[in-house]
Formats: C-alpha cells, sequence, structure tokens
C-alpha cells in the first residue's frame, strides 16, 4: 500500500511537472506573440507616417509656388497704390500749403467772448 501511494504521488508529481512546464511554454508562446505583434504595429506605423509625410511634401511642393505668386501680386498691387498715392500727394502739397500760408497769415483781432468790459 505505501509503494502505491508513493506510486500514486510519483505520478501526481510528474503531472504536475508536466502541466507546469506546458503553462510556461503558453506563458514563452504569448509573450512572444506580444512582440511580434508589437514589431508589426511598429512597422505598420512607420510605413504610414512615411506615406503621409511624402503625402506632405508633394502638397506642399505643389502649393509653393503658389505662395510666391500671391507675393508676387500683392507687391505689384503695393506698388501701384503707392505710386498713385505719391502722385495724389504730388498734385495737392501745392494748394495744401497756400491754404495753410492763407489761414496762418490770415489774422482777425477780435476780444474773446468771455471778456467783460471794466468800469462800464
Amino acid at each position: 500500500m505505501a509503494a502505491q501511494q508513493s506510486q500514486g504521488i510519483q505520478t501526481l508529481l510528474e503531472a504536475e511537472k508536466e502541466a507546469a512546464k506546458i503553462v510556461q511554454q503558453s506563458r514563452h508562446y504569448r509573450v512572444q506573440r506580444l512582440k511580434d505583434a508589437r514589431a508589426e504595429a511598429s512597422k505598420e506605423i512607420e510605413a504610414y507616417k512615411q506615406a503621409k509625410d511624402a503625402e506632405f511634401r508633394a502638397f506642399e511642393s505643389s502649393h509653393a509656388g503658389t505662395t510666391s505668386d500671391a507675393q508676387t501680386a500683392v507687391d505689384k498691387d503695393t506698388e501701384v497704390k503707392l505710386q498713385a498715392i505719391t502722385q495724389s500727394f504730388e498734385q495737392a502739397k501745392d494748394a495744401v500749403v497756400e491754404k495753410l500760408l492763407a489761414r496762418v497769415v490770415l489774422v482777425k483781432p477780435e476780444l474773446h467772448r468771455n471778456l467783460k468790459k471794466v468800469g462800464a
């Protein structure tokens, strides 16, 4: 009976070791799958990032010319307006100076309205 119990205990110990070995292999397999999934996701992210970067560069290069064209158009418009203002100034400056001098030289002496006559 003791030998039979010893044999049963030995079988149970071997079964427990085998179960622990299977559990360890399962854990190792799961960890390996997680590592593989992370690596694959990292590769996909990098490929997506490169594709979007290339798309952005293409968009940027296609629209870069419009920025310089717009800047040139704004510069031309500014130059035209500046010339118009300068021309208007040149035409009106003599008349403005004459009006200013006429007002400065024209003096009408009169008493201030708040001044009261003393002794009256």
